[in-house]
């Protein structure tokens, strides 16, 4: 039968057969990497972990780390690194997060000497080094973020419904824990957690709020420390609260739909001067080169990139807007 197939077909089979082969080598990675759902199918960080026999205070160690206090707090690198790993939902310690952006920092730093001088290459390597791991860590912060509070209406509904049934507000919240994912599963699962383990209601509450430092949380909070010290229709007020939430959530998509075409504008009049700059460097460099022995240039070039970094940081001001 091979006798029959040309060099064409054979070549042919054999791509065939890679192509199968690198399709099934990644489903395997993507399968092997995946986070694994059959404990008990957990839907939250928290979960999977009492599936693996993990302690109540071991959870309350873990997921709310205790933050830096004096003076070591005031660092600016480090001094709120915790909380904010914390936010971004990575189970590392502050410690090994600096340690691996010193580690590449050396890296980068070793790598460029060999084409650049060492000093140059270690200033500009704190960009990717340290600049680039706090904006990935600041932008998961915002991601999660922006994720607990469209998720917090359902959880208060939740909530709602299990109270109008006739469920104390503790079970309530355990079905949170239970049904709702991560980050809000997490994050009520702590506040269950911490009432379980002798905390008041009231002050877990509040340090939920304190932990994620949203404005619709601290809503909650109050409202919860409010009926709690005055009594009350809570499940009325946590409805009330649920549609108050979703109402913002929607004005606040309707703003940014509306304000779109304004922030296009400022990202597209804040990168074109950067833009112009590299055209003109590529195509003409004796355009600037030829005038930067004047000694005007330097002052010129300075107060021309304070202009557009001014520039930025008003429009940026101008098409952000906070409900």
């Amino acid at each position: 039968m091979l006798d029959r197939l040309s060099d064409q077909d054979i070549i042919y089979v054999v791509y065939c057969g890679i192509a199968v082969g690198a399709l099934v080598f990644v489903s395997g990675l993507g399968q092997l990497f995946s986070p694994q759902e059959n404990r008990d199918e957990a839907r939250s960080r928290r979960m999977r972990m009492i599936a693996d026999g993990r302690s109540t205070a071991e959870l309350l160690a873990l997921l709310k780390p205790t933050p830096k206090t004096g003076l070591l707090a005031r660092i600016p690198f480090v001094g709120d690194l915790t909380v904010k790993l914390r936010k971004a939902g990575w189970m590392i310690s502050a410690r090994m997060f600096v340690a691996a952006c010193l580690m590449l920092w050396g890296a980068i730093t070793l790598v460029g000497a060999n084409f650049a001088p060492i000093g140059t290459v270690a200033l500009l390597a704190i960009v990717p080094a340290f600049v680039l791991p706090l904006a990935v860590l600041n932008a998961r912060i915002n991601q999660r973020t922006e994720k607990l509070v469209l998720q917090l209406p359902d959880a208060l509904e939740l909530m709602a419904r299990g109270l109008k049934v006739g469920h104390p507000l503790a079970a309530s919240i355990a079905a949170v824990a239970e049904e709702m994912p991560d980050p809000i599963g997490t994050e009520f699962g702590l506040i269950h957690d911490q009432v379980n383990y002798g905390e008041d209601l009231v002050d877990a509450f509040k340090e939920f709020a304190e932990r994620v430092d949203v404005e619709d949380v601290n809503y909650l909070s109050a409202s919860i420390g409010i009926q709690y010290g005055t009594g009350g229709d809570l499940v009325r007020v946590i409805s009330v609260l649920s549609r108050t939430i979703r109402n913002r959530i929607a004005m606040r998509r309707k703003i940014r739909a509306i304000s779109s075409e304004g922030r296009l504008s400022a990202w597209f009049l804040s990168a074109l001067p950067l833009v112009i700059f590299g055209f003109t460097m590529s195509a003409t460099p004796e355009y600037y080169g030829g005038v930067m022995a004047d000694p005007m240039f330097r002052p010129m070039a300075i107060t021309v990139i304070v202009l557009v970094i001014a520039n930025a940081l008003v429009l940026r001001k101008l098409v952000n807007f906070k409900l």
